[in-house]
């Protein structure tokens, strides 16, 4: 069985499309950001013929002489150790700054439209390696088509959502319309990668290969493409992006890593914006001692710098004091507050909700939280086994407490702000003429009207609790050091810098794609909510 090549024996067909498209795409980005630097939007009246221009044409030239060169391989830089991929970078790179300078003739919309195109091109020509890749062998297509065929669980269910989402987009509020923006739709389209792979990879084990634990003899260090050693029937017979110091399959690690970020990151933003709602609300309605009190104790958290607080939390001896238990059993109750109080005061005046409905629900939000806290044989054992619906490993609650703990004051200063600006409206006005209580007004005529600066926020939070978690398992920190999240993954994967990259490279682009999702979504809601 022989080694498999990134695109296979189709990807020569293609390969000078795509690099084309994306040389011209990385040319126009930075010609459209030096042309940026330019201060007026069409010739210069003063030097109409600047020397940019009449320099642009031979550059352009040599830099397509050199990037042709690389890409037949015979570059006379290759005895610098440039590879092809970075000489063609720095060729581009070189044209776009000169074609920046002479473009300023033509106009912006004119640059951002040849950026969009090439961008759209690019893309195009990289769906037909996912798309071919499906429906061939691994060696038709090489490692892109394999992970291509091993994702089609999560090409499903985008396409299944976007497509429903798509038709029903009128009905659908700011989610609906967020699919006017492209800027949205790429950010929302990472963000459900990431979201189906977790649920589909980690959580049904339908996309990853291997065990991300297991260790396979003779596949320690082994580049990406090479044959299992040893496989045996059922076996997968790649290891698609290579094995790590311990021989563990690269690919499968970054698939269920990301089930352990998707869990803890989101999950812990809603608790941080519970707190911070809950107690962000009466902060800036009520004013006076209690916003003076509450105000003064998120400062002390946000005066500490926040990787130290992170880190001191997640440290085995404060683990072992049982803080972060106590810290779990104060955060976690913001929920049940928040729910009891938000349905209570909506609901006050309904006697068959307060004597049935009522009662059942604070009994279940209850025996979650009490479920959530309590572990057995731990520092807090309230629950006995047989009611414990689920047991949390403790060191997944340690960073979850510290990820909770680190964000709720920022959300309670934002909260509080926005309440403040808000409480002065007129509907909250009409709302108190009407004798409404002043939790109905907070959670129910406040709060709705501050859900856009709220949701963008959240969306950004969620890709700061990403790093954090990252930058976690990078120090070792808080989760075990053989978990597969993608922090640990990279800290284990440096050792091999000098071998090669994608042990590295496979967890850090999987962050870095998530949070550049997670900040894109974020400026299409925040976009889409400026126009209503």
């Amino acid at each position: 069985m022989q080694n498999l090549t990134w695109t296979g024996t189709l990807g020569a067909y293609i390969n000078p499309f795509f690099l084309t498209a994306l040389c011209a795409f990385l040319i126009f980005v930075v010609a459209a950001a030096a042309r940026g630097f330019s201060r007026a939007d069409g010739p210069n009246p003063i030097n109409p013929t600047p020397p940019s221009i009449a320099l642009f044409g031979p550059t352009l030239i040599i830099g397509l002489v050199l990037w042709l060169l690389s890409l037949s391989g015979l570059s006379p830089f290759e005895i610098l150790g440039l590879g092809n991929m970075w000489l063609s970078l720095a060729v581009c790179l070189l044209i776009g700054v000169t074609a920046g300078f002479g473009l300023f003739q033509i106009s912006s919309e004119l640059v951002f439209k040849l950026v969009w195109g090439t961008f759209y091109a690019a893309l195009g020509l990289f769906l037909i390696y996912l798309v071919v890749g499906l429906f061939v062998l691994p060696e038709t297509m090489g490692i892109v088509g394999a992970i291509s065929k091993r994702l089609t669980p999560t090409w499903i269910a985008l396409l299944v959502t976007f497509s429903v989402s798509i038709y029903f987009k009128r009905s659908l509020g700011l989610y609906g319309k967020l699919f006017d923006s492209p800027v949205g739709m790429i950010g929302l389209g990472l963000v459900l990668f990431w979201v189906f792979t977790a649920l589909l990879g980690a959580g049904f084990d339908l996309i990853a290969t291997h065990d991300p634990l297991g260790q396979v003899s003779g596949m320690k260090n082994k580049h990406p493409g090479i044959p299992l050693r040893g496989a045996e029937a059922g076996d997968y017979p790649y290891y698609l992006f290579g094995g790590d110091t311990l021989a563990r399959d690269v690919f499968s690690r970054a698939i269920v890593g990301s089930g352990i970020v998707i869990v803890i990151a989101p999950a812990a933003t809603v608790f941080a914006f519970m707190v911070g709602i809950t107690l962000g609300l009466p902060a800036g309605y009520f004013g006076g001692r209690l916003d003076t009190v509450l105000s003064f104790l998120s400062n002390m958290v946000l005066a500490f710098p926040v990787i130290l607080l992170f880190f001191l939390l997640v440290t085995p001896e404060i683990i072992e004091s049982g803080l972060p238990k106590y810290l779990a059993v104060i955060l976690f109750v913001f929920p049940v507050i928040f729910v009891g109080v938000a349905q209570y005061s909506k609901n006050r005046l309904k006697p068959n909700f307060l004597t049935l409905q009522f009662p059942i629900m604070m009994i279940i939000a209850i025996w979650l939280y009490l479920s959530l806290i309590s572990e057995a044989g731990a520092v807090i054992s309230i629950l006995p086994p047989l009611l414990d619906l689920f047991d949390v490993p403790s060191e997944i609650l340690v960073v979850f407490v510290s990820v909770v703990f680190v964000n709720s004051p920022t959300v309670f200063r934002i909260v509080r702000g926005l309440t403040l600006d808000v409480k002065t409206r007129d509907y909250v006005a009409a709302a108190q003429t009407r004798g409404e209580r002043p939790w109905y007004i907070m959670l129910w005529e406040i709060l709705p009207n501050v859900r856009g600066p709220l949701i963008v926020d959240f969306c950004l939070r969620i890709g700061y609790a990403t790093i954090l978690l990252g930058t976690l398992g990078f120090f070792g920190l808080g989760l075990e050091s053989e978990s597969p999240d993608w922090g640990t993954t990279i800290n284990a994967g440096r050792k091999l810098l000098s071998v090669y990259l994608a042990p590295v490279l496979v967890p850090a682009f999987s962050l870095m794609s998530l949070v550049l999702g997670l900040n894109l979504l974020a400026d299409g809601l925040r976009e889409e909510s400026l126009r209503d």
